[in-house]
């Protein structure tokens, strides 16, 4: 029976690097708006601007708001699918390998979690040991299970409407939260207002952030449950799954009706249901953590409009990346994405140093135009010094840990130079 070894460089899915990388970016500019703090009827400043922002602010609600998790959750299915696939073909048991990648996973995301409490990666270690009994179902069975997945918010927010009981283990989950930030920064319980919240954060130093973070761990969790995230990802994980073990994408010459029926349906669906779930977001955002109406009208928004959407992004960059031009252009962004897990933790340090007061302390001081161009910065920086560092190396920093972990072994990481 032969040993399951690591992929090489040659073997790869460019096309998911690809895509991985574009999925990185857009999820970086998502969260600045987390660490940015940023929030309309800030004071003015040099890099907020009112109706810009609001401008922006909405678009990105349109077009970025779950899309890039989504297909990063689909990447992420498709990944595994091909793990297990190549294992099988190889003639060896791939499970003990894919599980012991997942387990070193979760260590990294728990890590990550210390730096940046938005962290998806440990969530998606957690919720692939589920999808690993989930395989042994036909292709269609997972593809109806993803889909009522992801409608199953719609469902369960109502759920929580008619019994808020049902969120109780979210709220616990939040009183940790609570509990913890009084035990580890008491200096901040005595904030009556933002302006004292503000001069308080003036004097954060790295420990007190790692202190926050820690108490933060339970308030993502929190967050998470109250969004109904777990089918969300889940549901997406199996339709990825379900790509990679068909090979769609190796056939997509035969898969090109399909492709198009997902574009049409993503932008014809997903575009109106995105707009109003714009509108509710800048409208009506408490409604939705009160389990109001408006909440329901934006968990239904939400629910037609990000997969569909996700979808047709993907379905674009599918039928782009088979052309000539398309594949030289997006091409650009594969060294990004084969480095994805390294410049995913840069982006969260970068932001915690430009925005954080223990850096640079931009906080409250940029709006969504600006942090918007900022990251579009960030990543072009990060397209190029991961293309310098891949001539050089076979794999990101963080990647070469993970693949000498999974494999017990140390991964080649500098690539031996070519005999002439």
């Amino acid at each position: 029976m032969q040993t399951l070894a690591p992929i090489q460089s040659n073997e790869r899915e460019i096309f998911m690097d690809v895509l991985r990388g574009f999925a990185i970016l857009g999820i970086f500019i998502a969260n600045l708006n987390s660490f940015s703090f940023y929030e309309e009827g800030l004071p003015p400043g040099p890099y907020l601007l009112p109706e810009g922002d609001h401008t922006m602010s909405f678009l990105h609600h349109m077009f970025l708001e779950g899309k890039f998790y989504s297909i990063f959750s689909l990447l992420f299915g498709w990944g595994i699918a091909l793990q297990i696939k190549r294992g099988l073909d190889a003639g060896s048991d791939p499970l003990p390998t894919v599980r012991r990648r997942l387990f070193f996973m979760l260590l990294l995301g728990a890590m990550h979690l210390m730096i940046w409490t938005g962290d998806i990666v440990f969530f998606y270690a957690i919720l692939a040991f589920i999808l690993l009994p989930l395989r042994k179902f036909s292709n269609r069975t997972l593809l109806i299970t993803g889909g009522i997945l992801i409608l199953s918010p719609i469902l369960l927010y109502w759920l929580k409407m008619t019994w808020p009981v049902l969120n109780y283990p979210a709220e616990q989950l939040g009183k940790v939260n609570d509990l913890l930030s009084r035990q580890l920064l008491p200096e901040f319980q005595e904030i009556n207002s933002r302006e004292q919240l503000v001069e308080a954060l003036k004097r954060v130093n790295w420990w007190d952030v790692l202190k926050n973070n820690i108490a933060g761990v339970f308030g993502r969790f929190s967050h998470l449950l109250m969004v109904s995230r777990v089918p969300k990802v889940l549901g997406m994980f199996l339709i990825g799954y379900v790509l990679g073990r068909s090979g769609f994408y190796s056939n997509i010459v035969q898969h090109k009706k399909t492709v198009y029926i997902m574009i049409a349906v993503g932008l014809l669906i997903g575009l109106p249901a995105n707009y109003f779930l714009a509108q509710q977001m800048q409208d009506h955002m408490g409604d939705y953590f009160q389990f109001k109406l408006n909440g329901l009208y934006q968990t239904i928004f939400y629910t037609l409009g990000v997969v569909p959407l996700a979808l047709a992004y993907v379905g674009l960059f599918m039928l782009a990346f088979k052309t000539k031009p398309g594949h030289k252009i997006l091409s650009l962004l594969a060294p990004a994405g084969k480095m994805a897990f390294s410049n995913y933790i840069m982006q969260s340090l970068i932001g915690n140093f430009f925005f954080f007061s223990s850096g640079l302390g931009y906080m409250w001081k940029v709006g969504p135009v600006y942090y918007t161009l900022f990251g579009i910065a960030v990543f072009i920086g990060q397209v190029i010094v991961s293309t310098i560092w891949l001539k050089y190396f076979n794999y990101g920093p963080v990647e070469w840990l993970w693949r000498s972990a999974t494999y017990k072994k140390w991964q080649p990481f500098r690539k031996r130079p070519m005999l002439l």
